[in-house]
């Protein structure tokens, strides 16, 4: 008995790893409104064992250079491509969380949470801490 216990909980470290592993790489921004592929944001794991996201390319107006003039502190004026919107999530339950999603859009931070669903990410951006007050971007490979 003691055996299967050991099976079950290896298979299922290992099984959530596999998700987390999944989420890392790139993904490509869809806008909300009108469905059009935005940037391609790069997941990765910092060697601080949390997870943080760049935007690595602007599929849209790539040709403009632009800058985040409404974020604060060390991103106020940055270049939109290659800032980093995803910080410090850590890995639970085969899921992202944690961390804070910067909206280079508003220059506002939202708690993130990011998981797999139907082989698309599903990153939640929210007000508060358990996601209630909140919306979902659907992101794809």
């Amino acid at each position: 008995m003691r055996n299967i216990c050991i099976l079950c909980f290896a298979f299922m470290t290992i099984s959530l790893q596999a998700q987390i592993s999944s989420i890392v790489g790139d993904w490509k921004t869809v806008d909300d409104k009108t469905g059009e592929r935005r940037s391609v944001v790069t997941i990765y794991k910092g060697s601080d064992g949390l997870y943080y996201g760049k935007i690595s390319k602007l599929l849209m107006y790539q040709e403009l250079n632009l800058k985040c003039d409404v974020c604060q502190g060390e991103d106020k004026n940055a270049p939109i491509e290659g800032l980093v919107i995803i910080r410090g999530m850590k890995a639970e339950d085969g899921q992202l969380v944690g961390g804070k999603v910067l909206d280079p859009e508003s220059g506002k931070f939202y708690y993130g949470k990011i998981y797999m669903k139907d082989g698309k990410l599903v990153l939640r951006g929210s007000l508060d801490k358990r996601g209630f007050l909140g919306r979902n971007q659907t992101w794809v490979r």
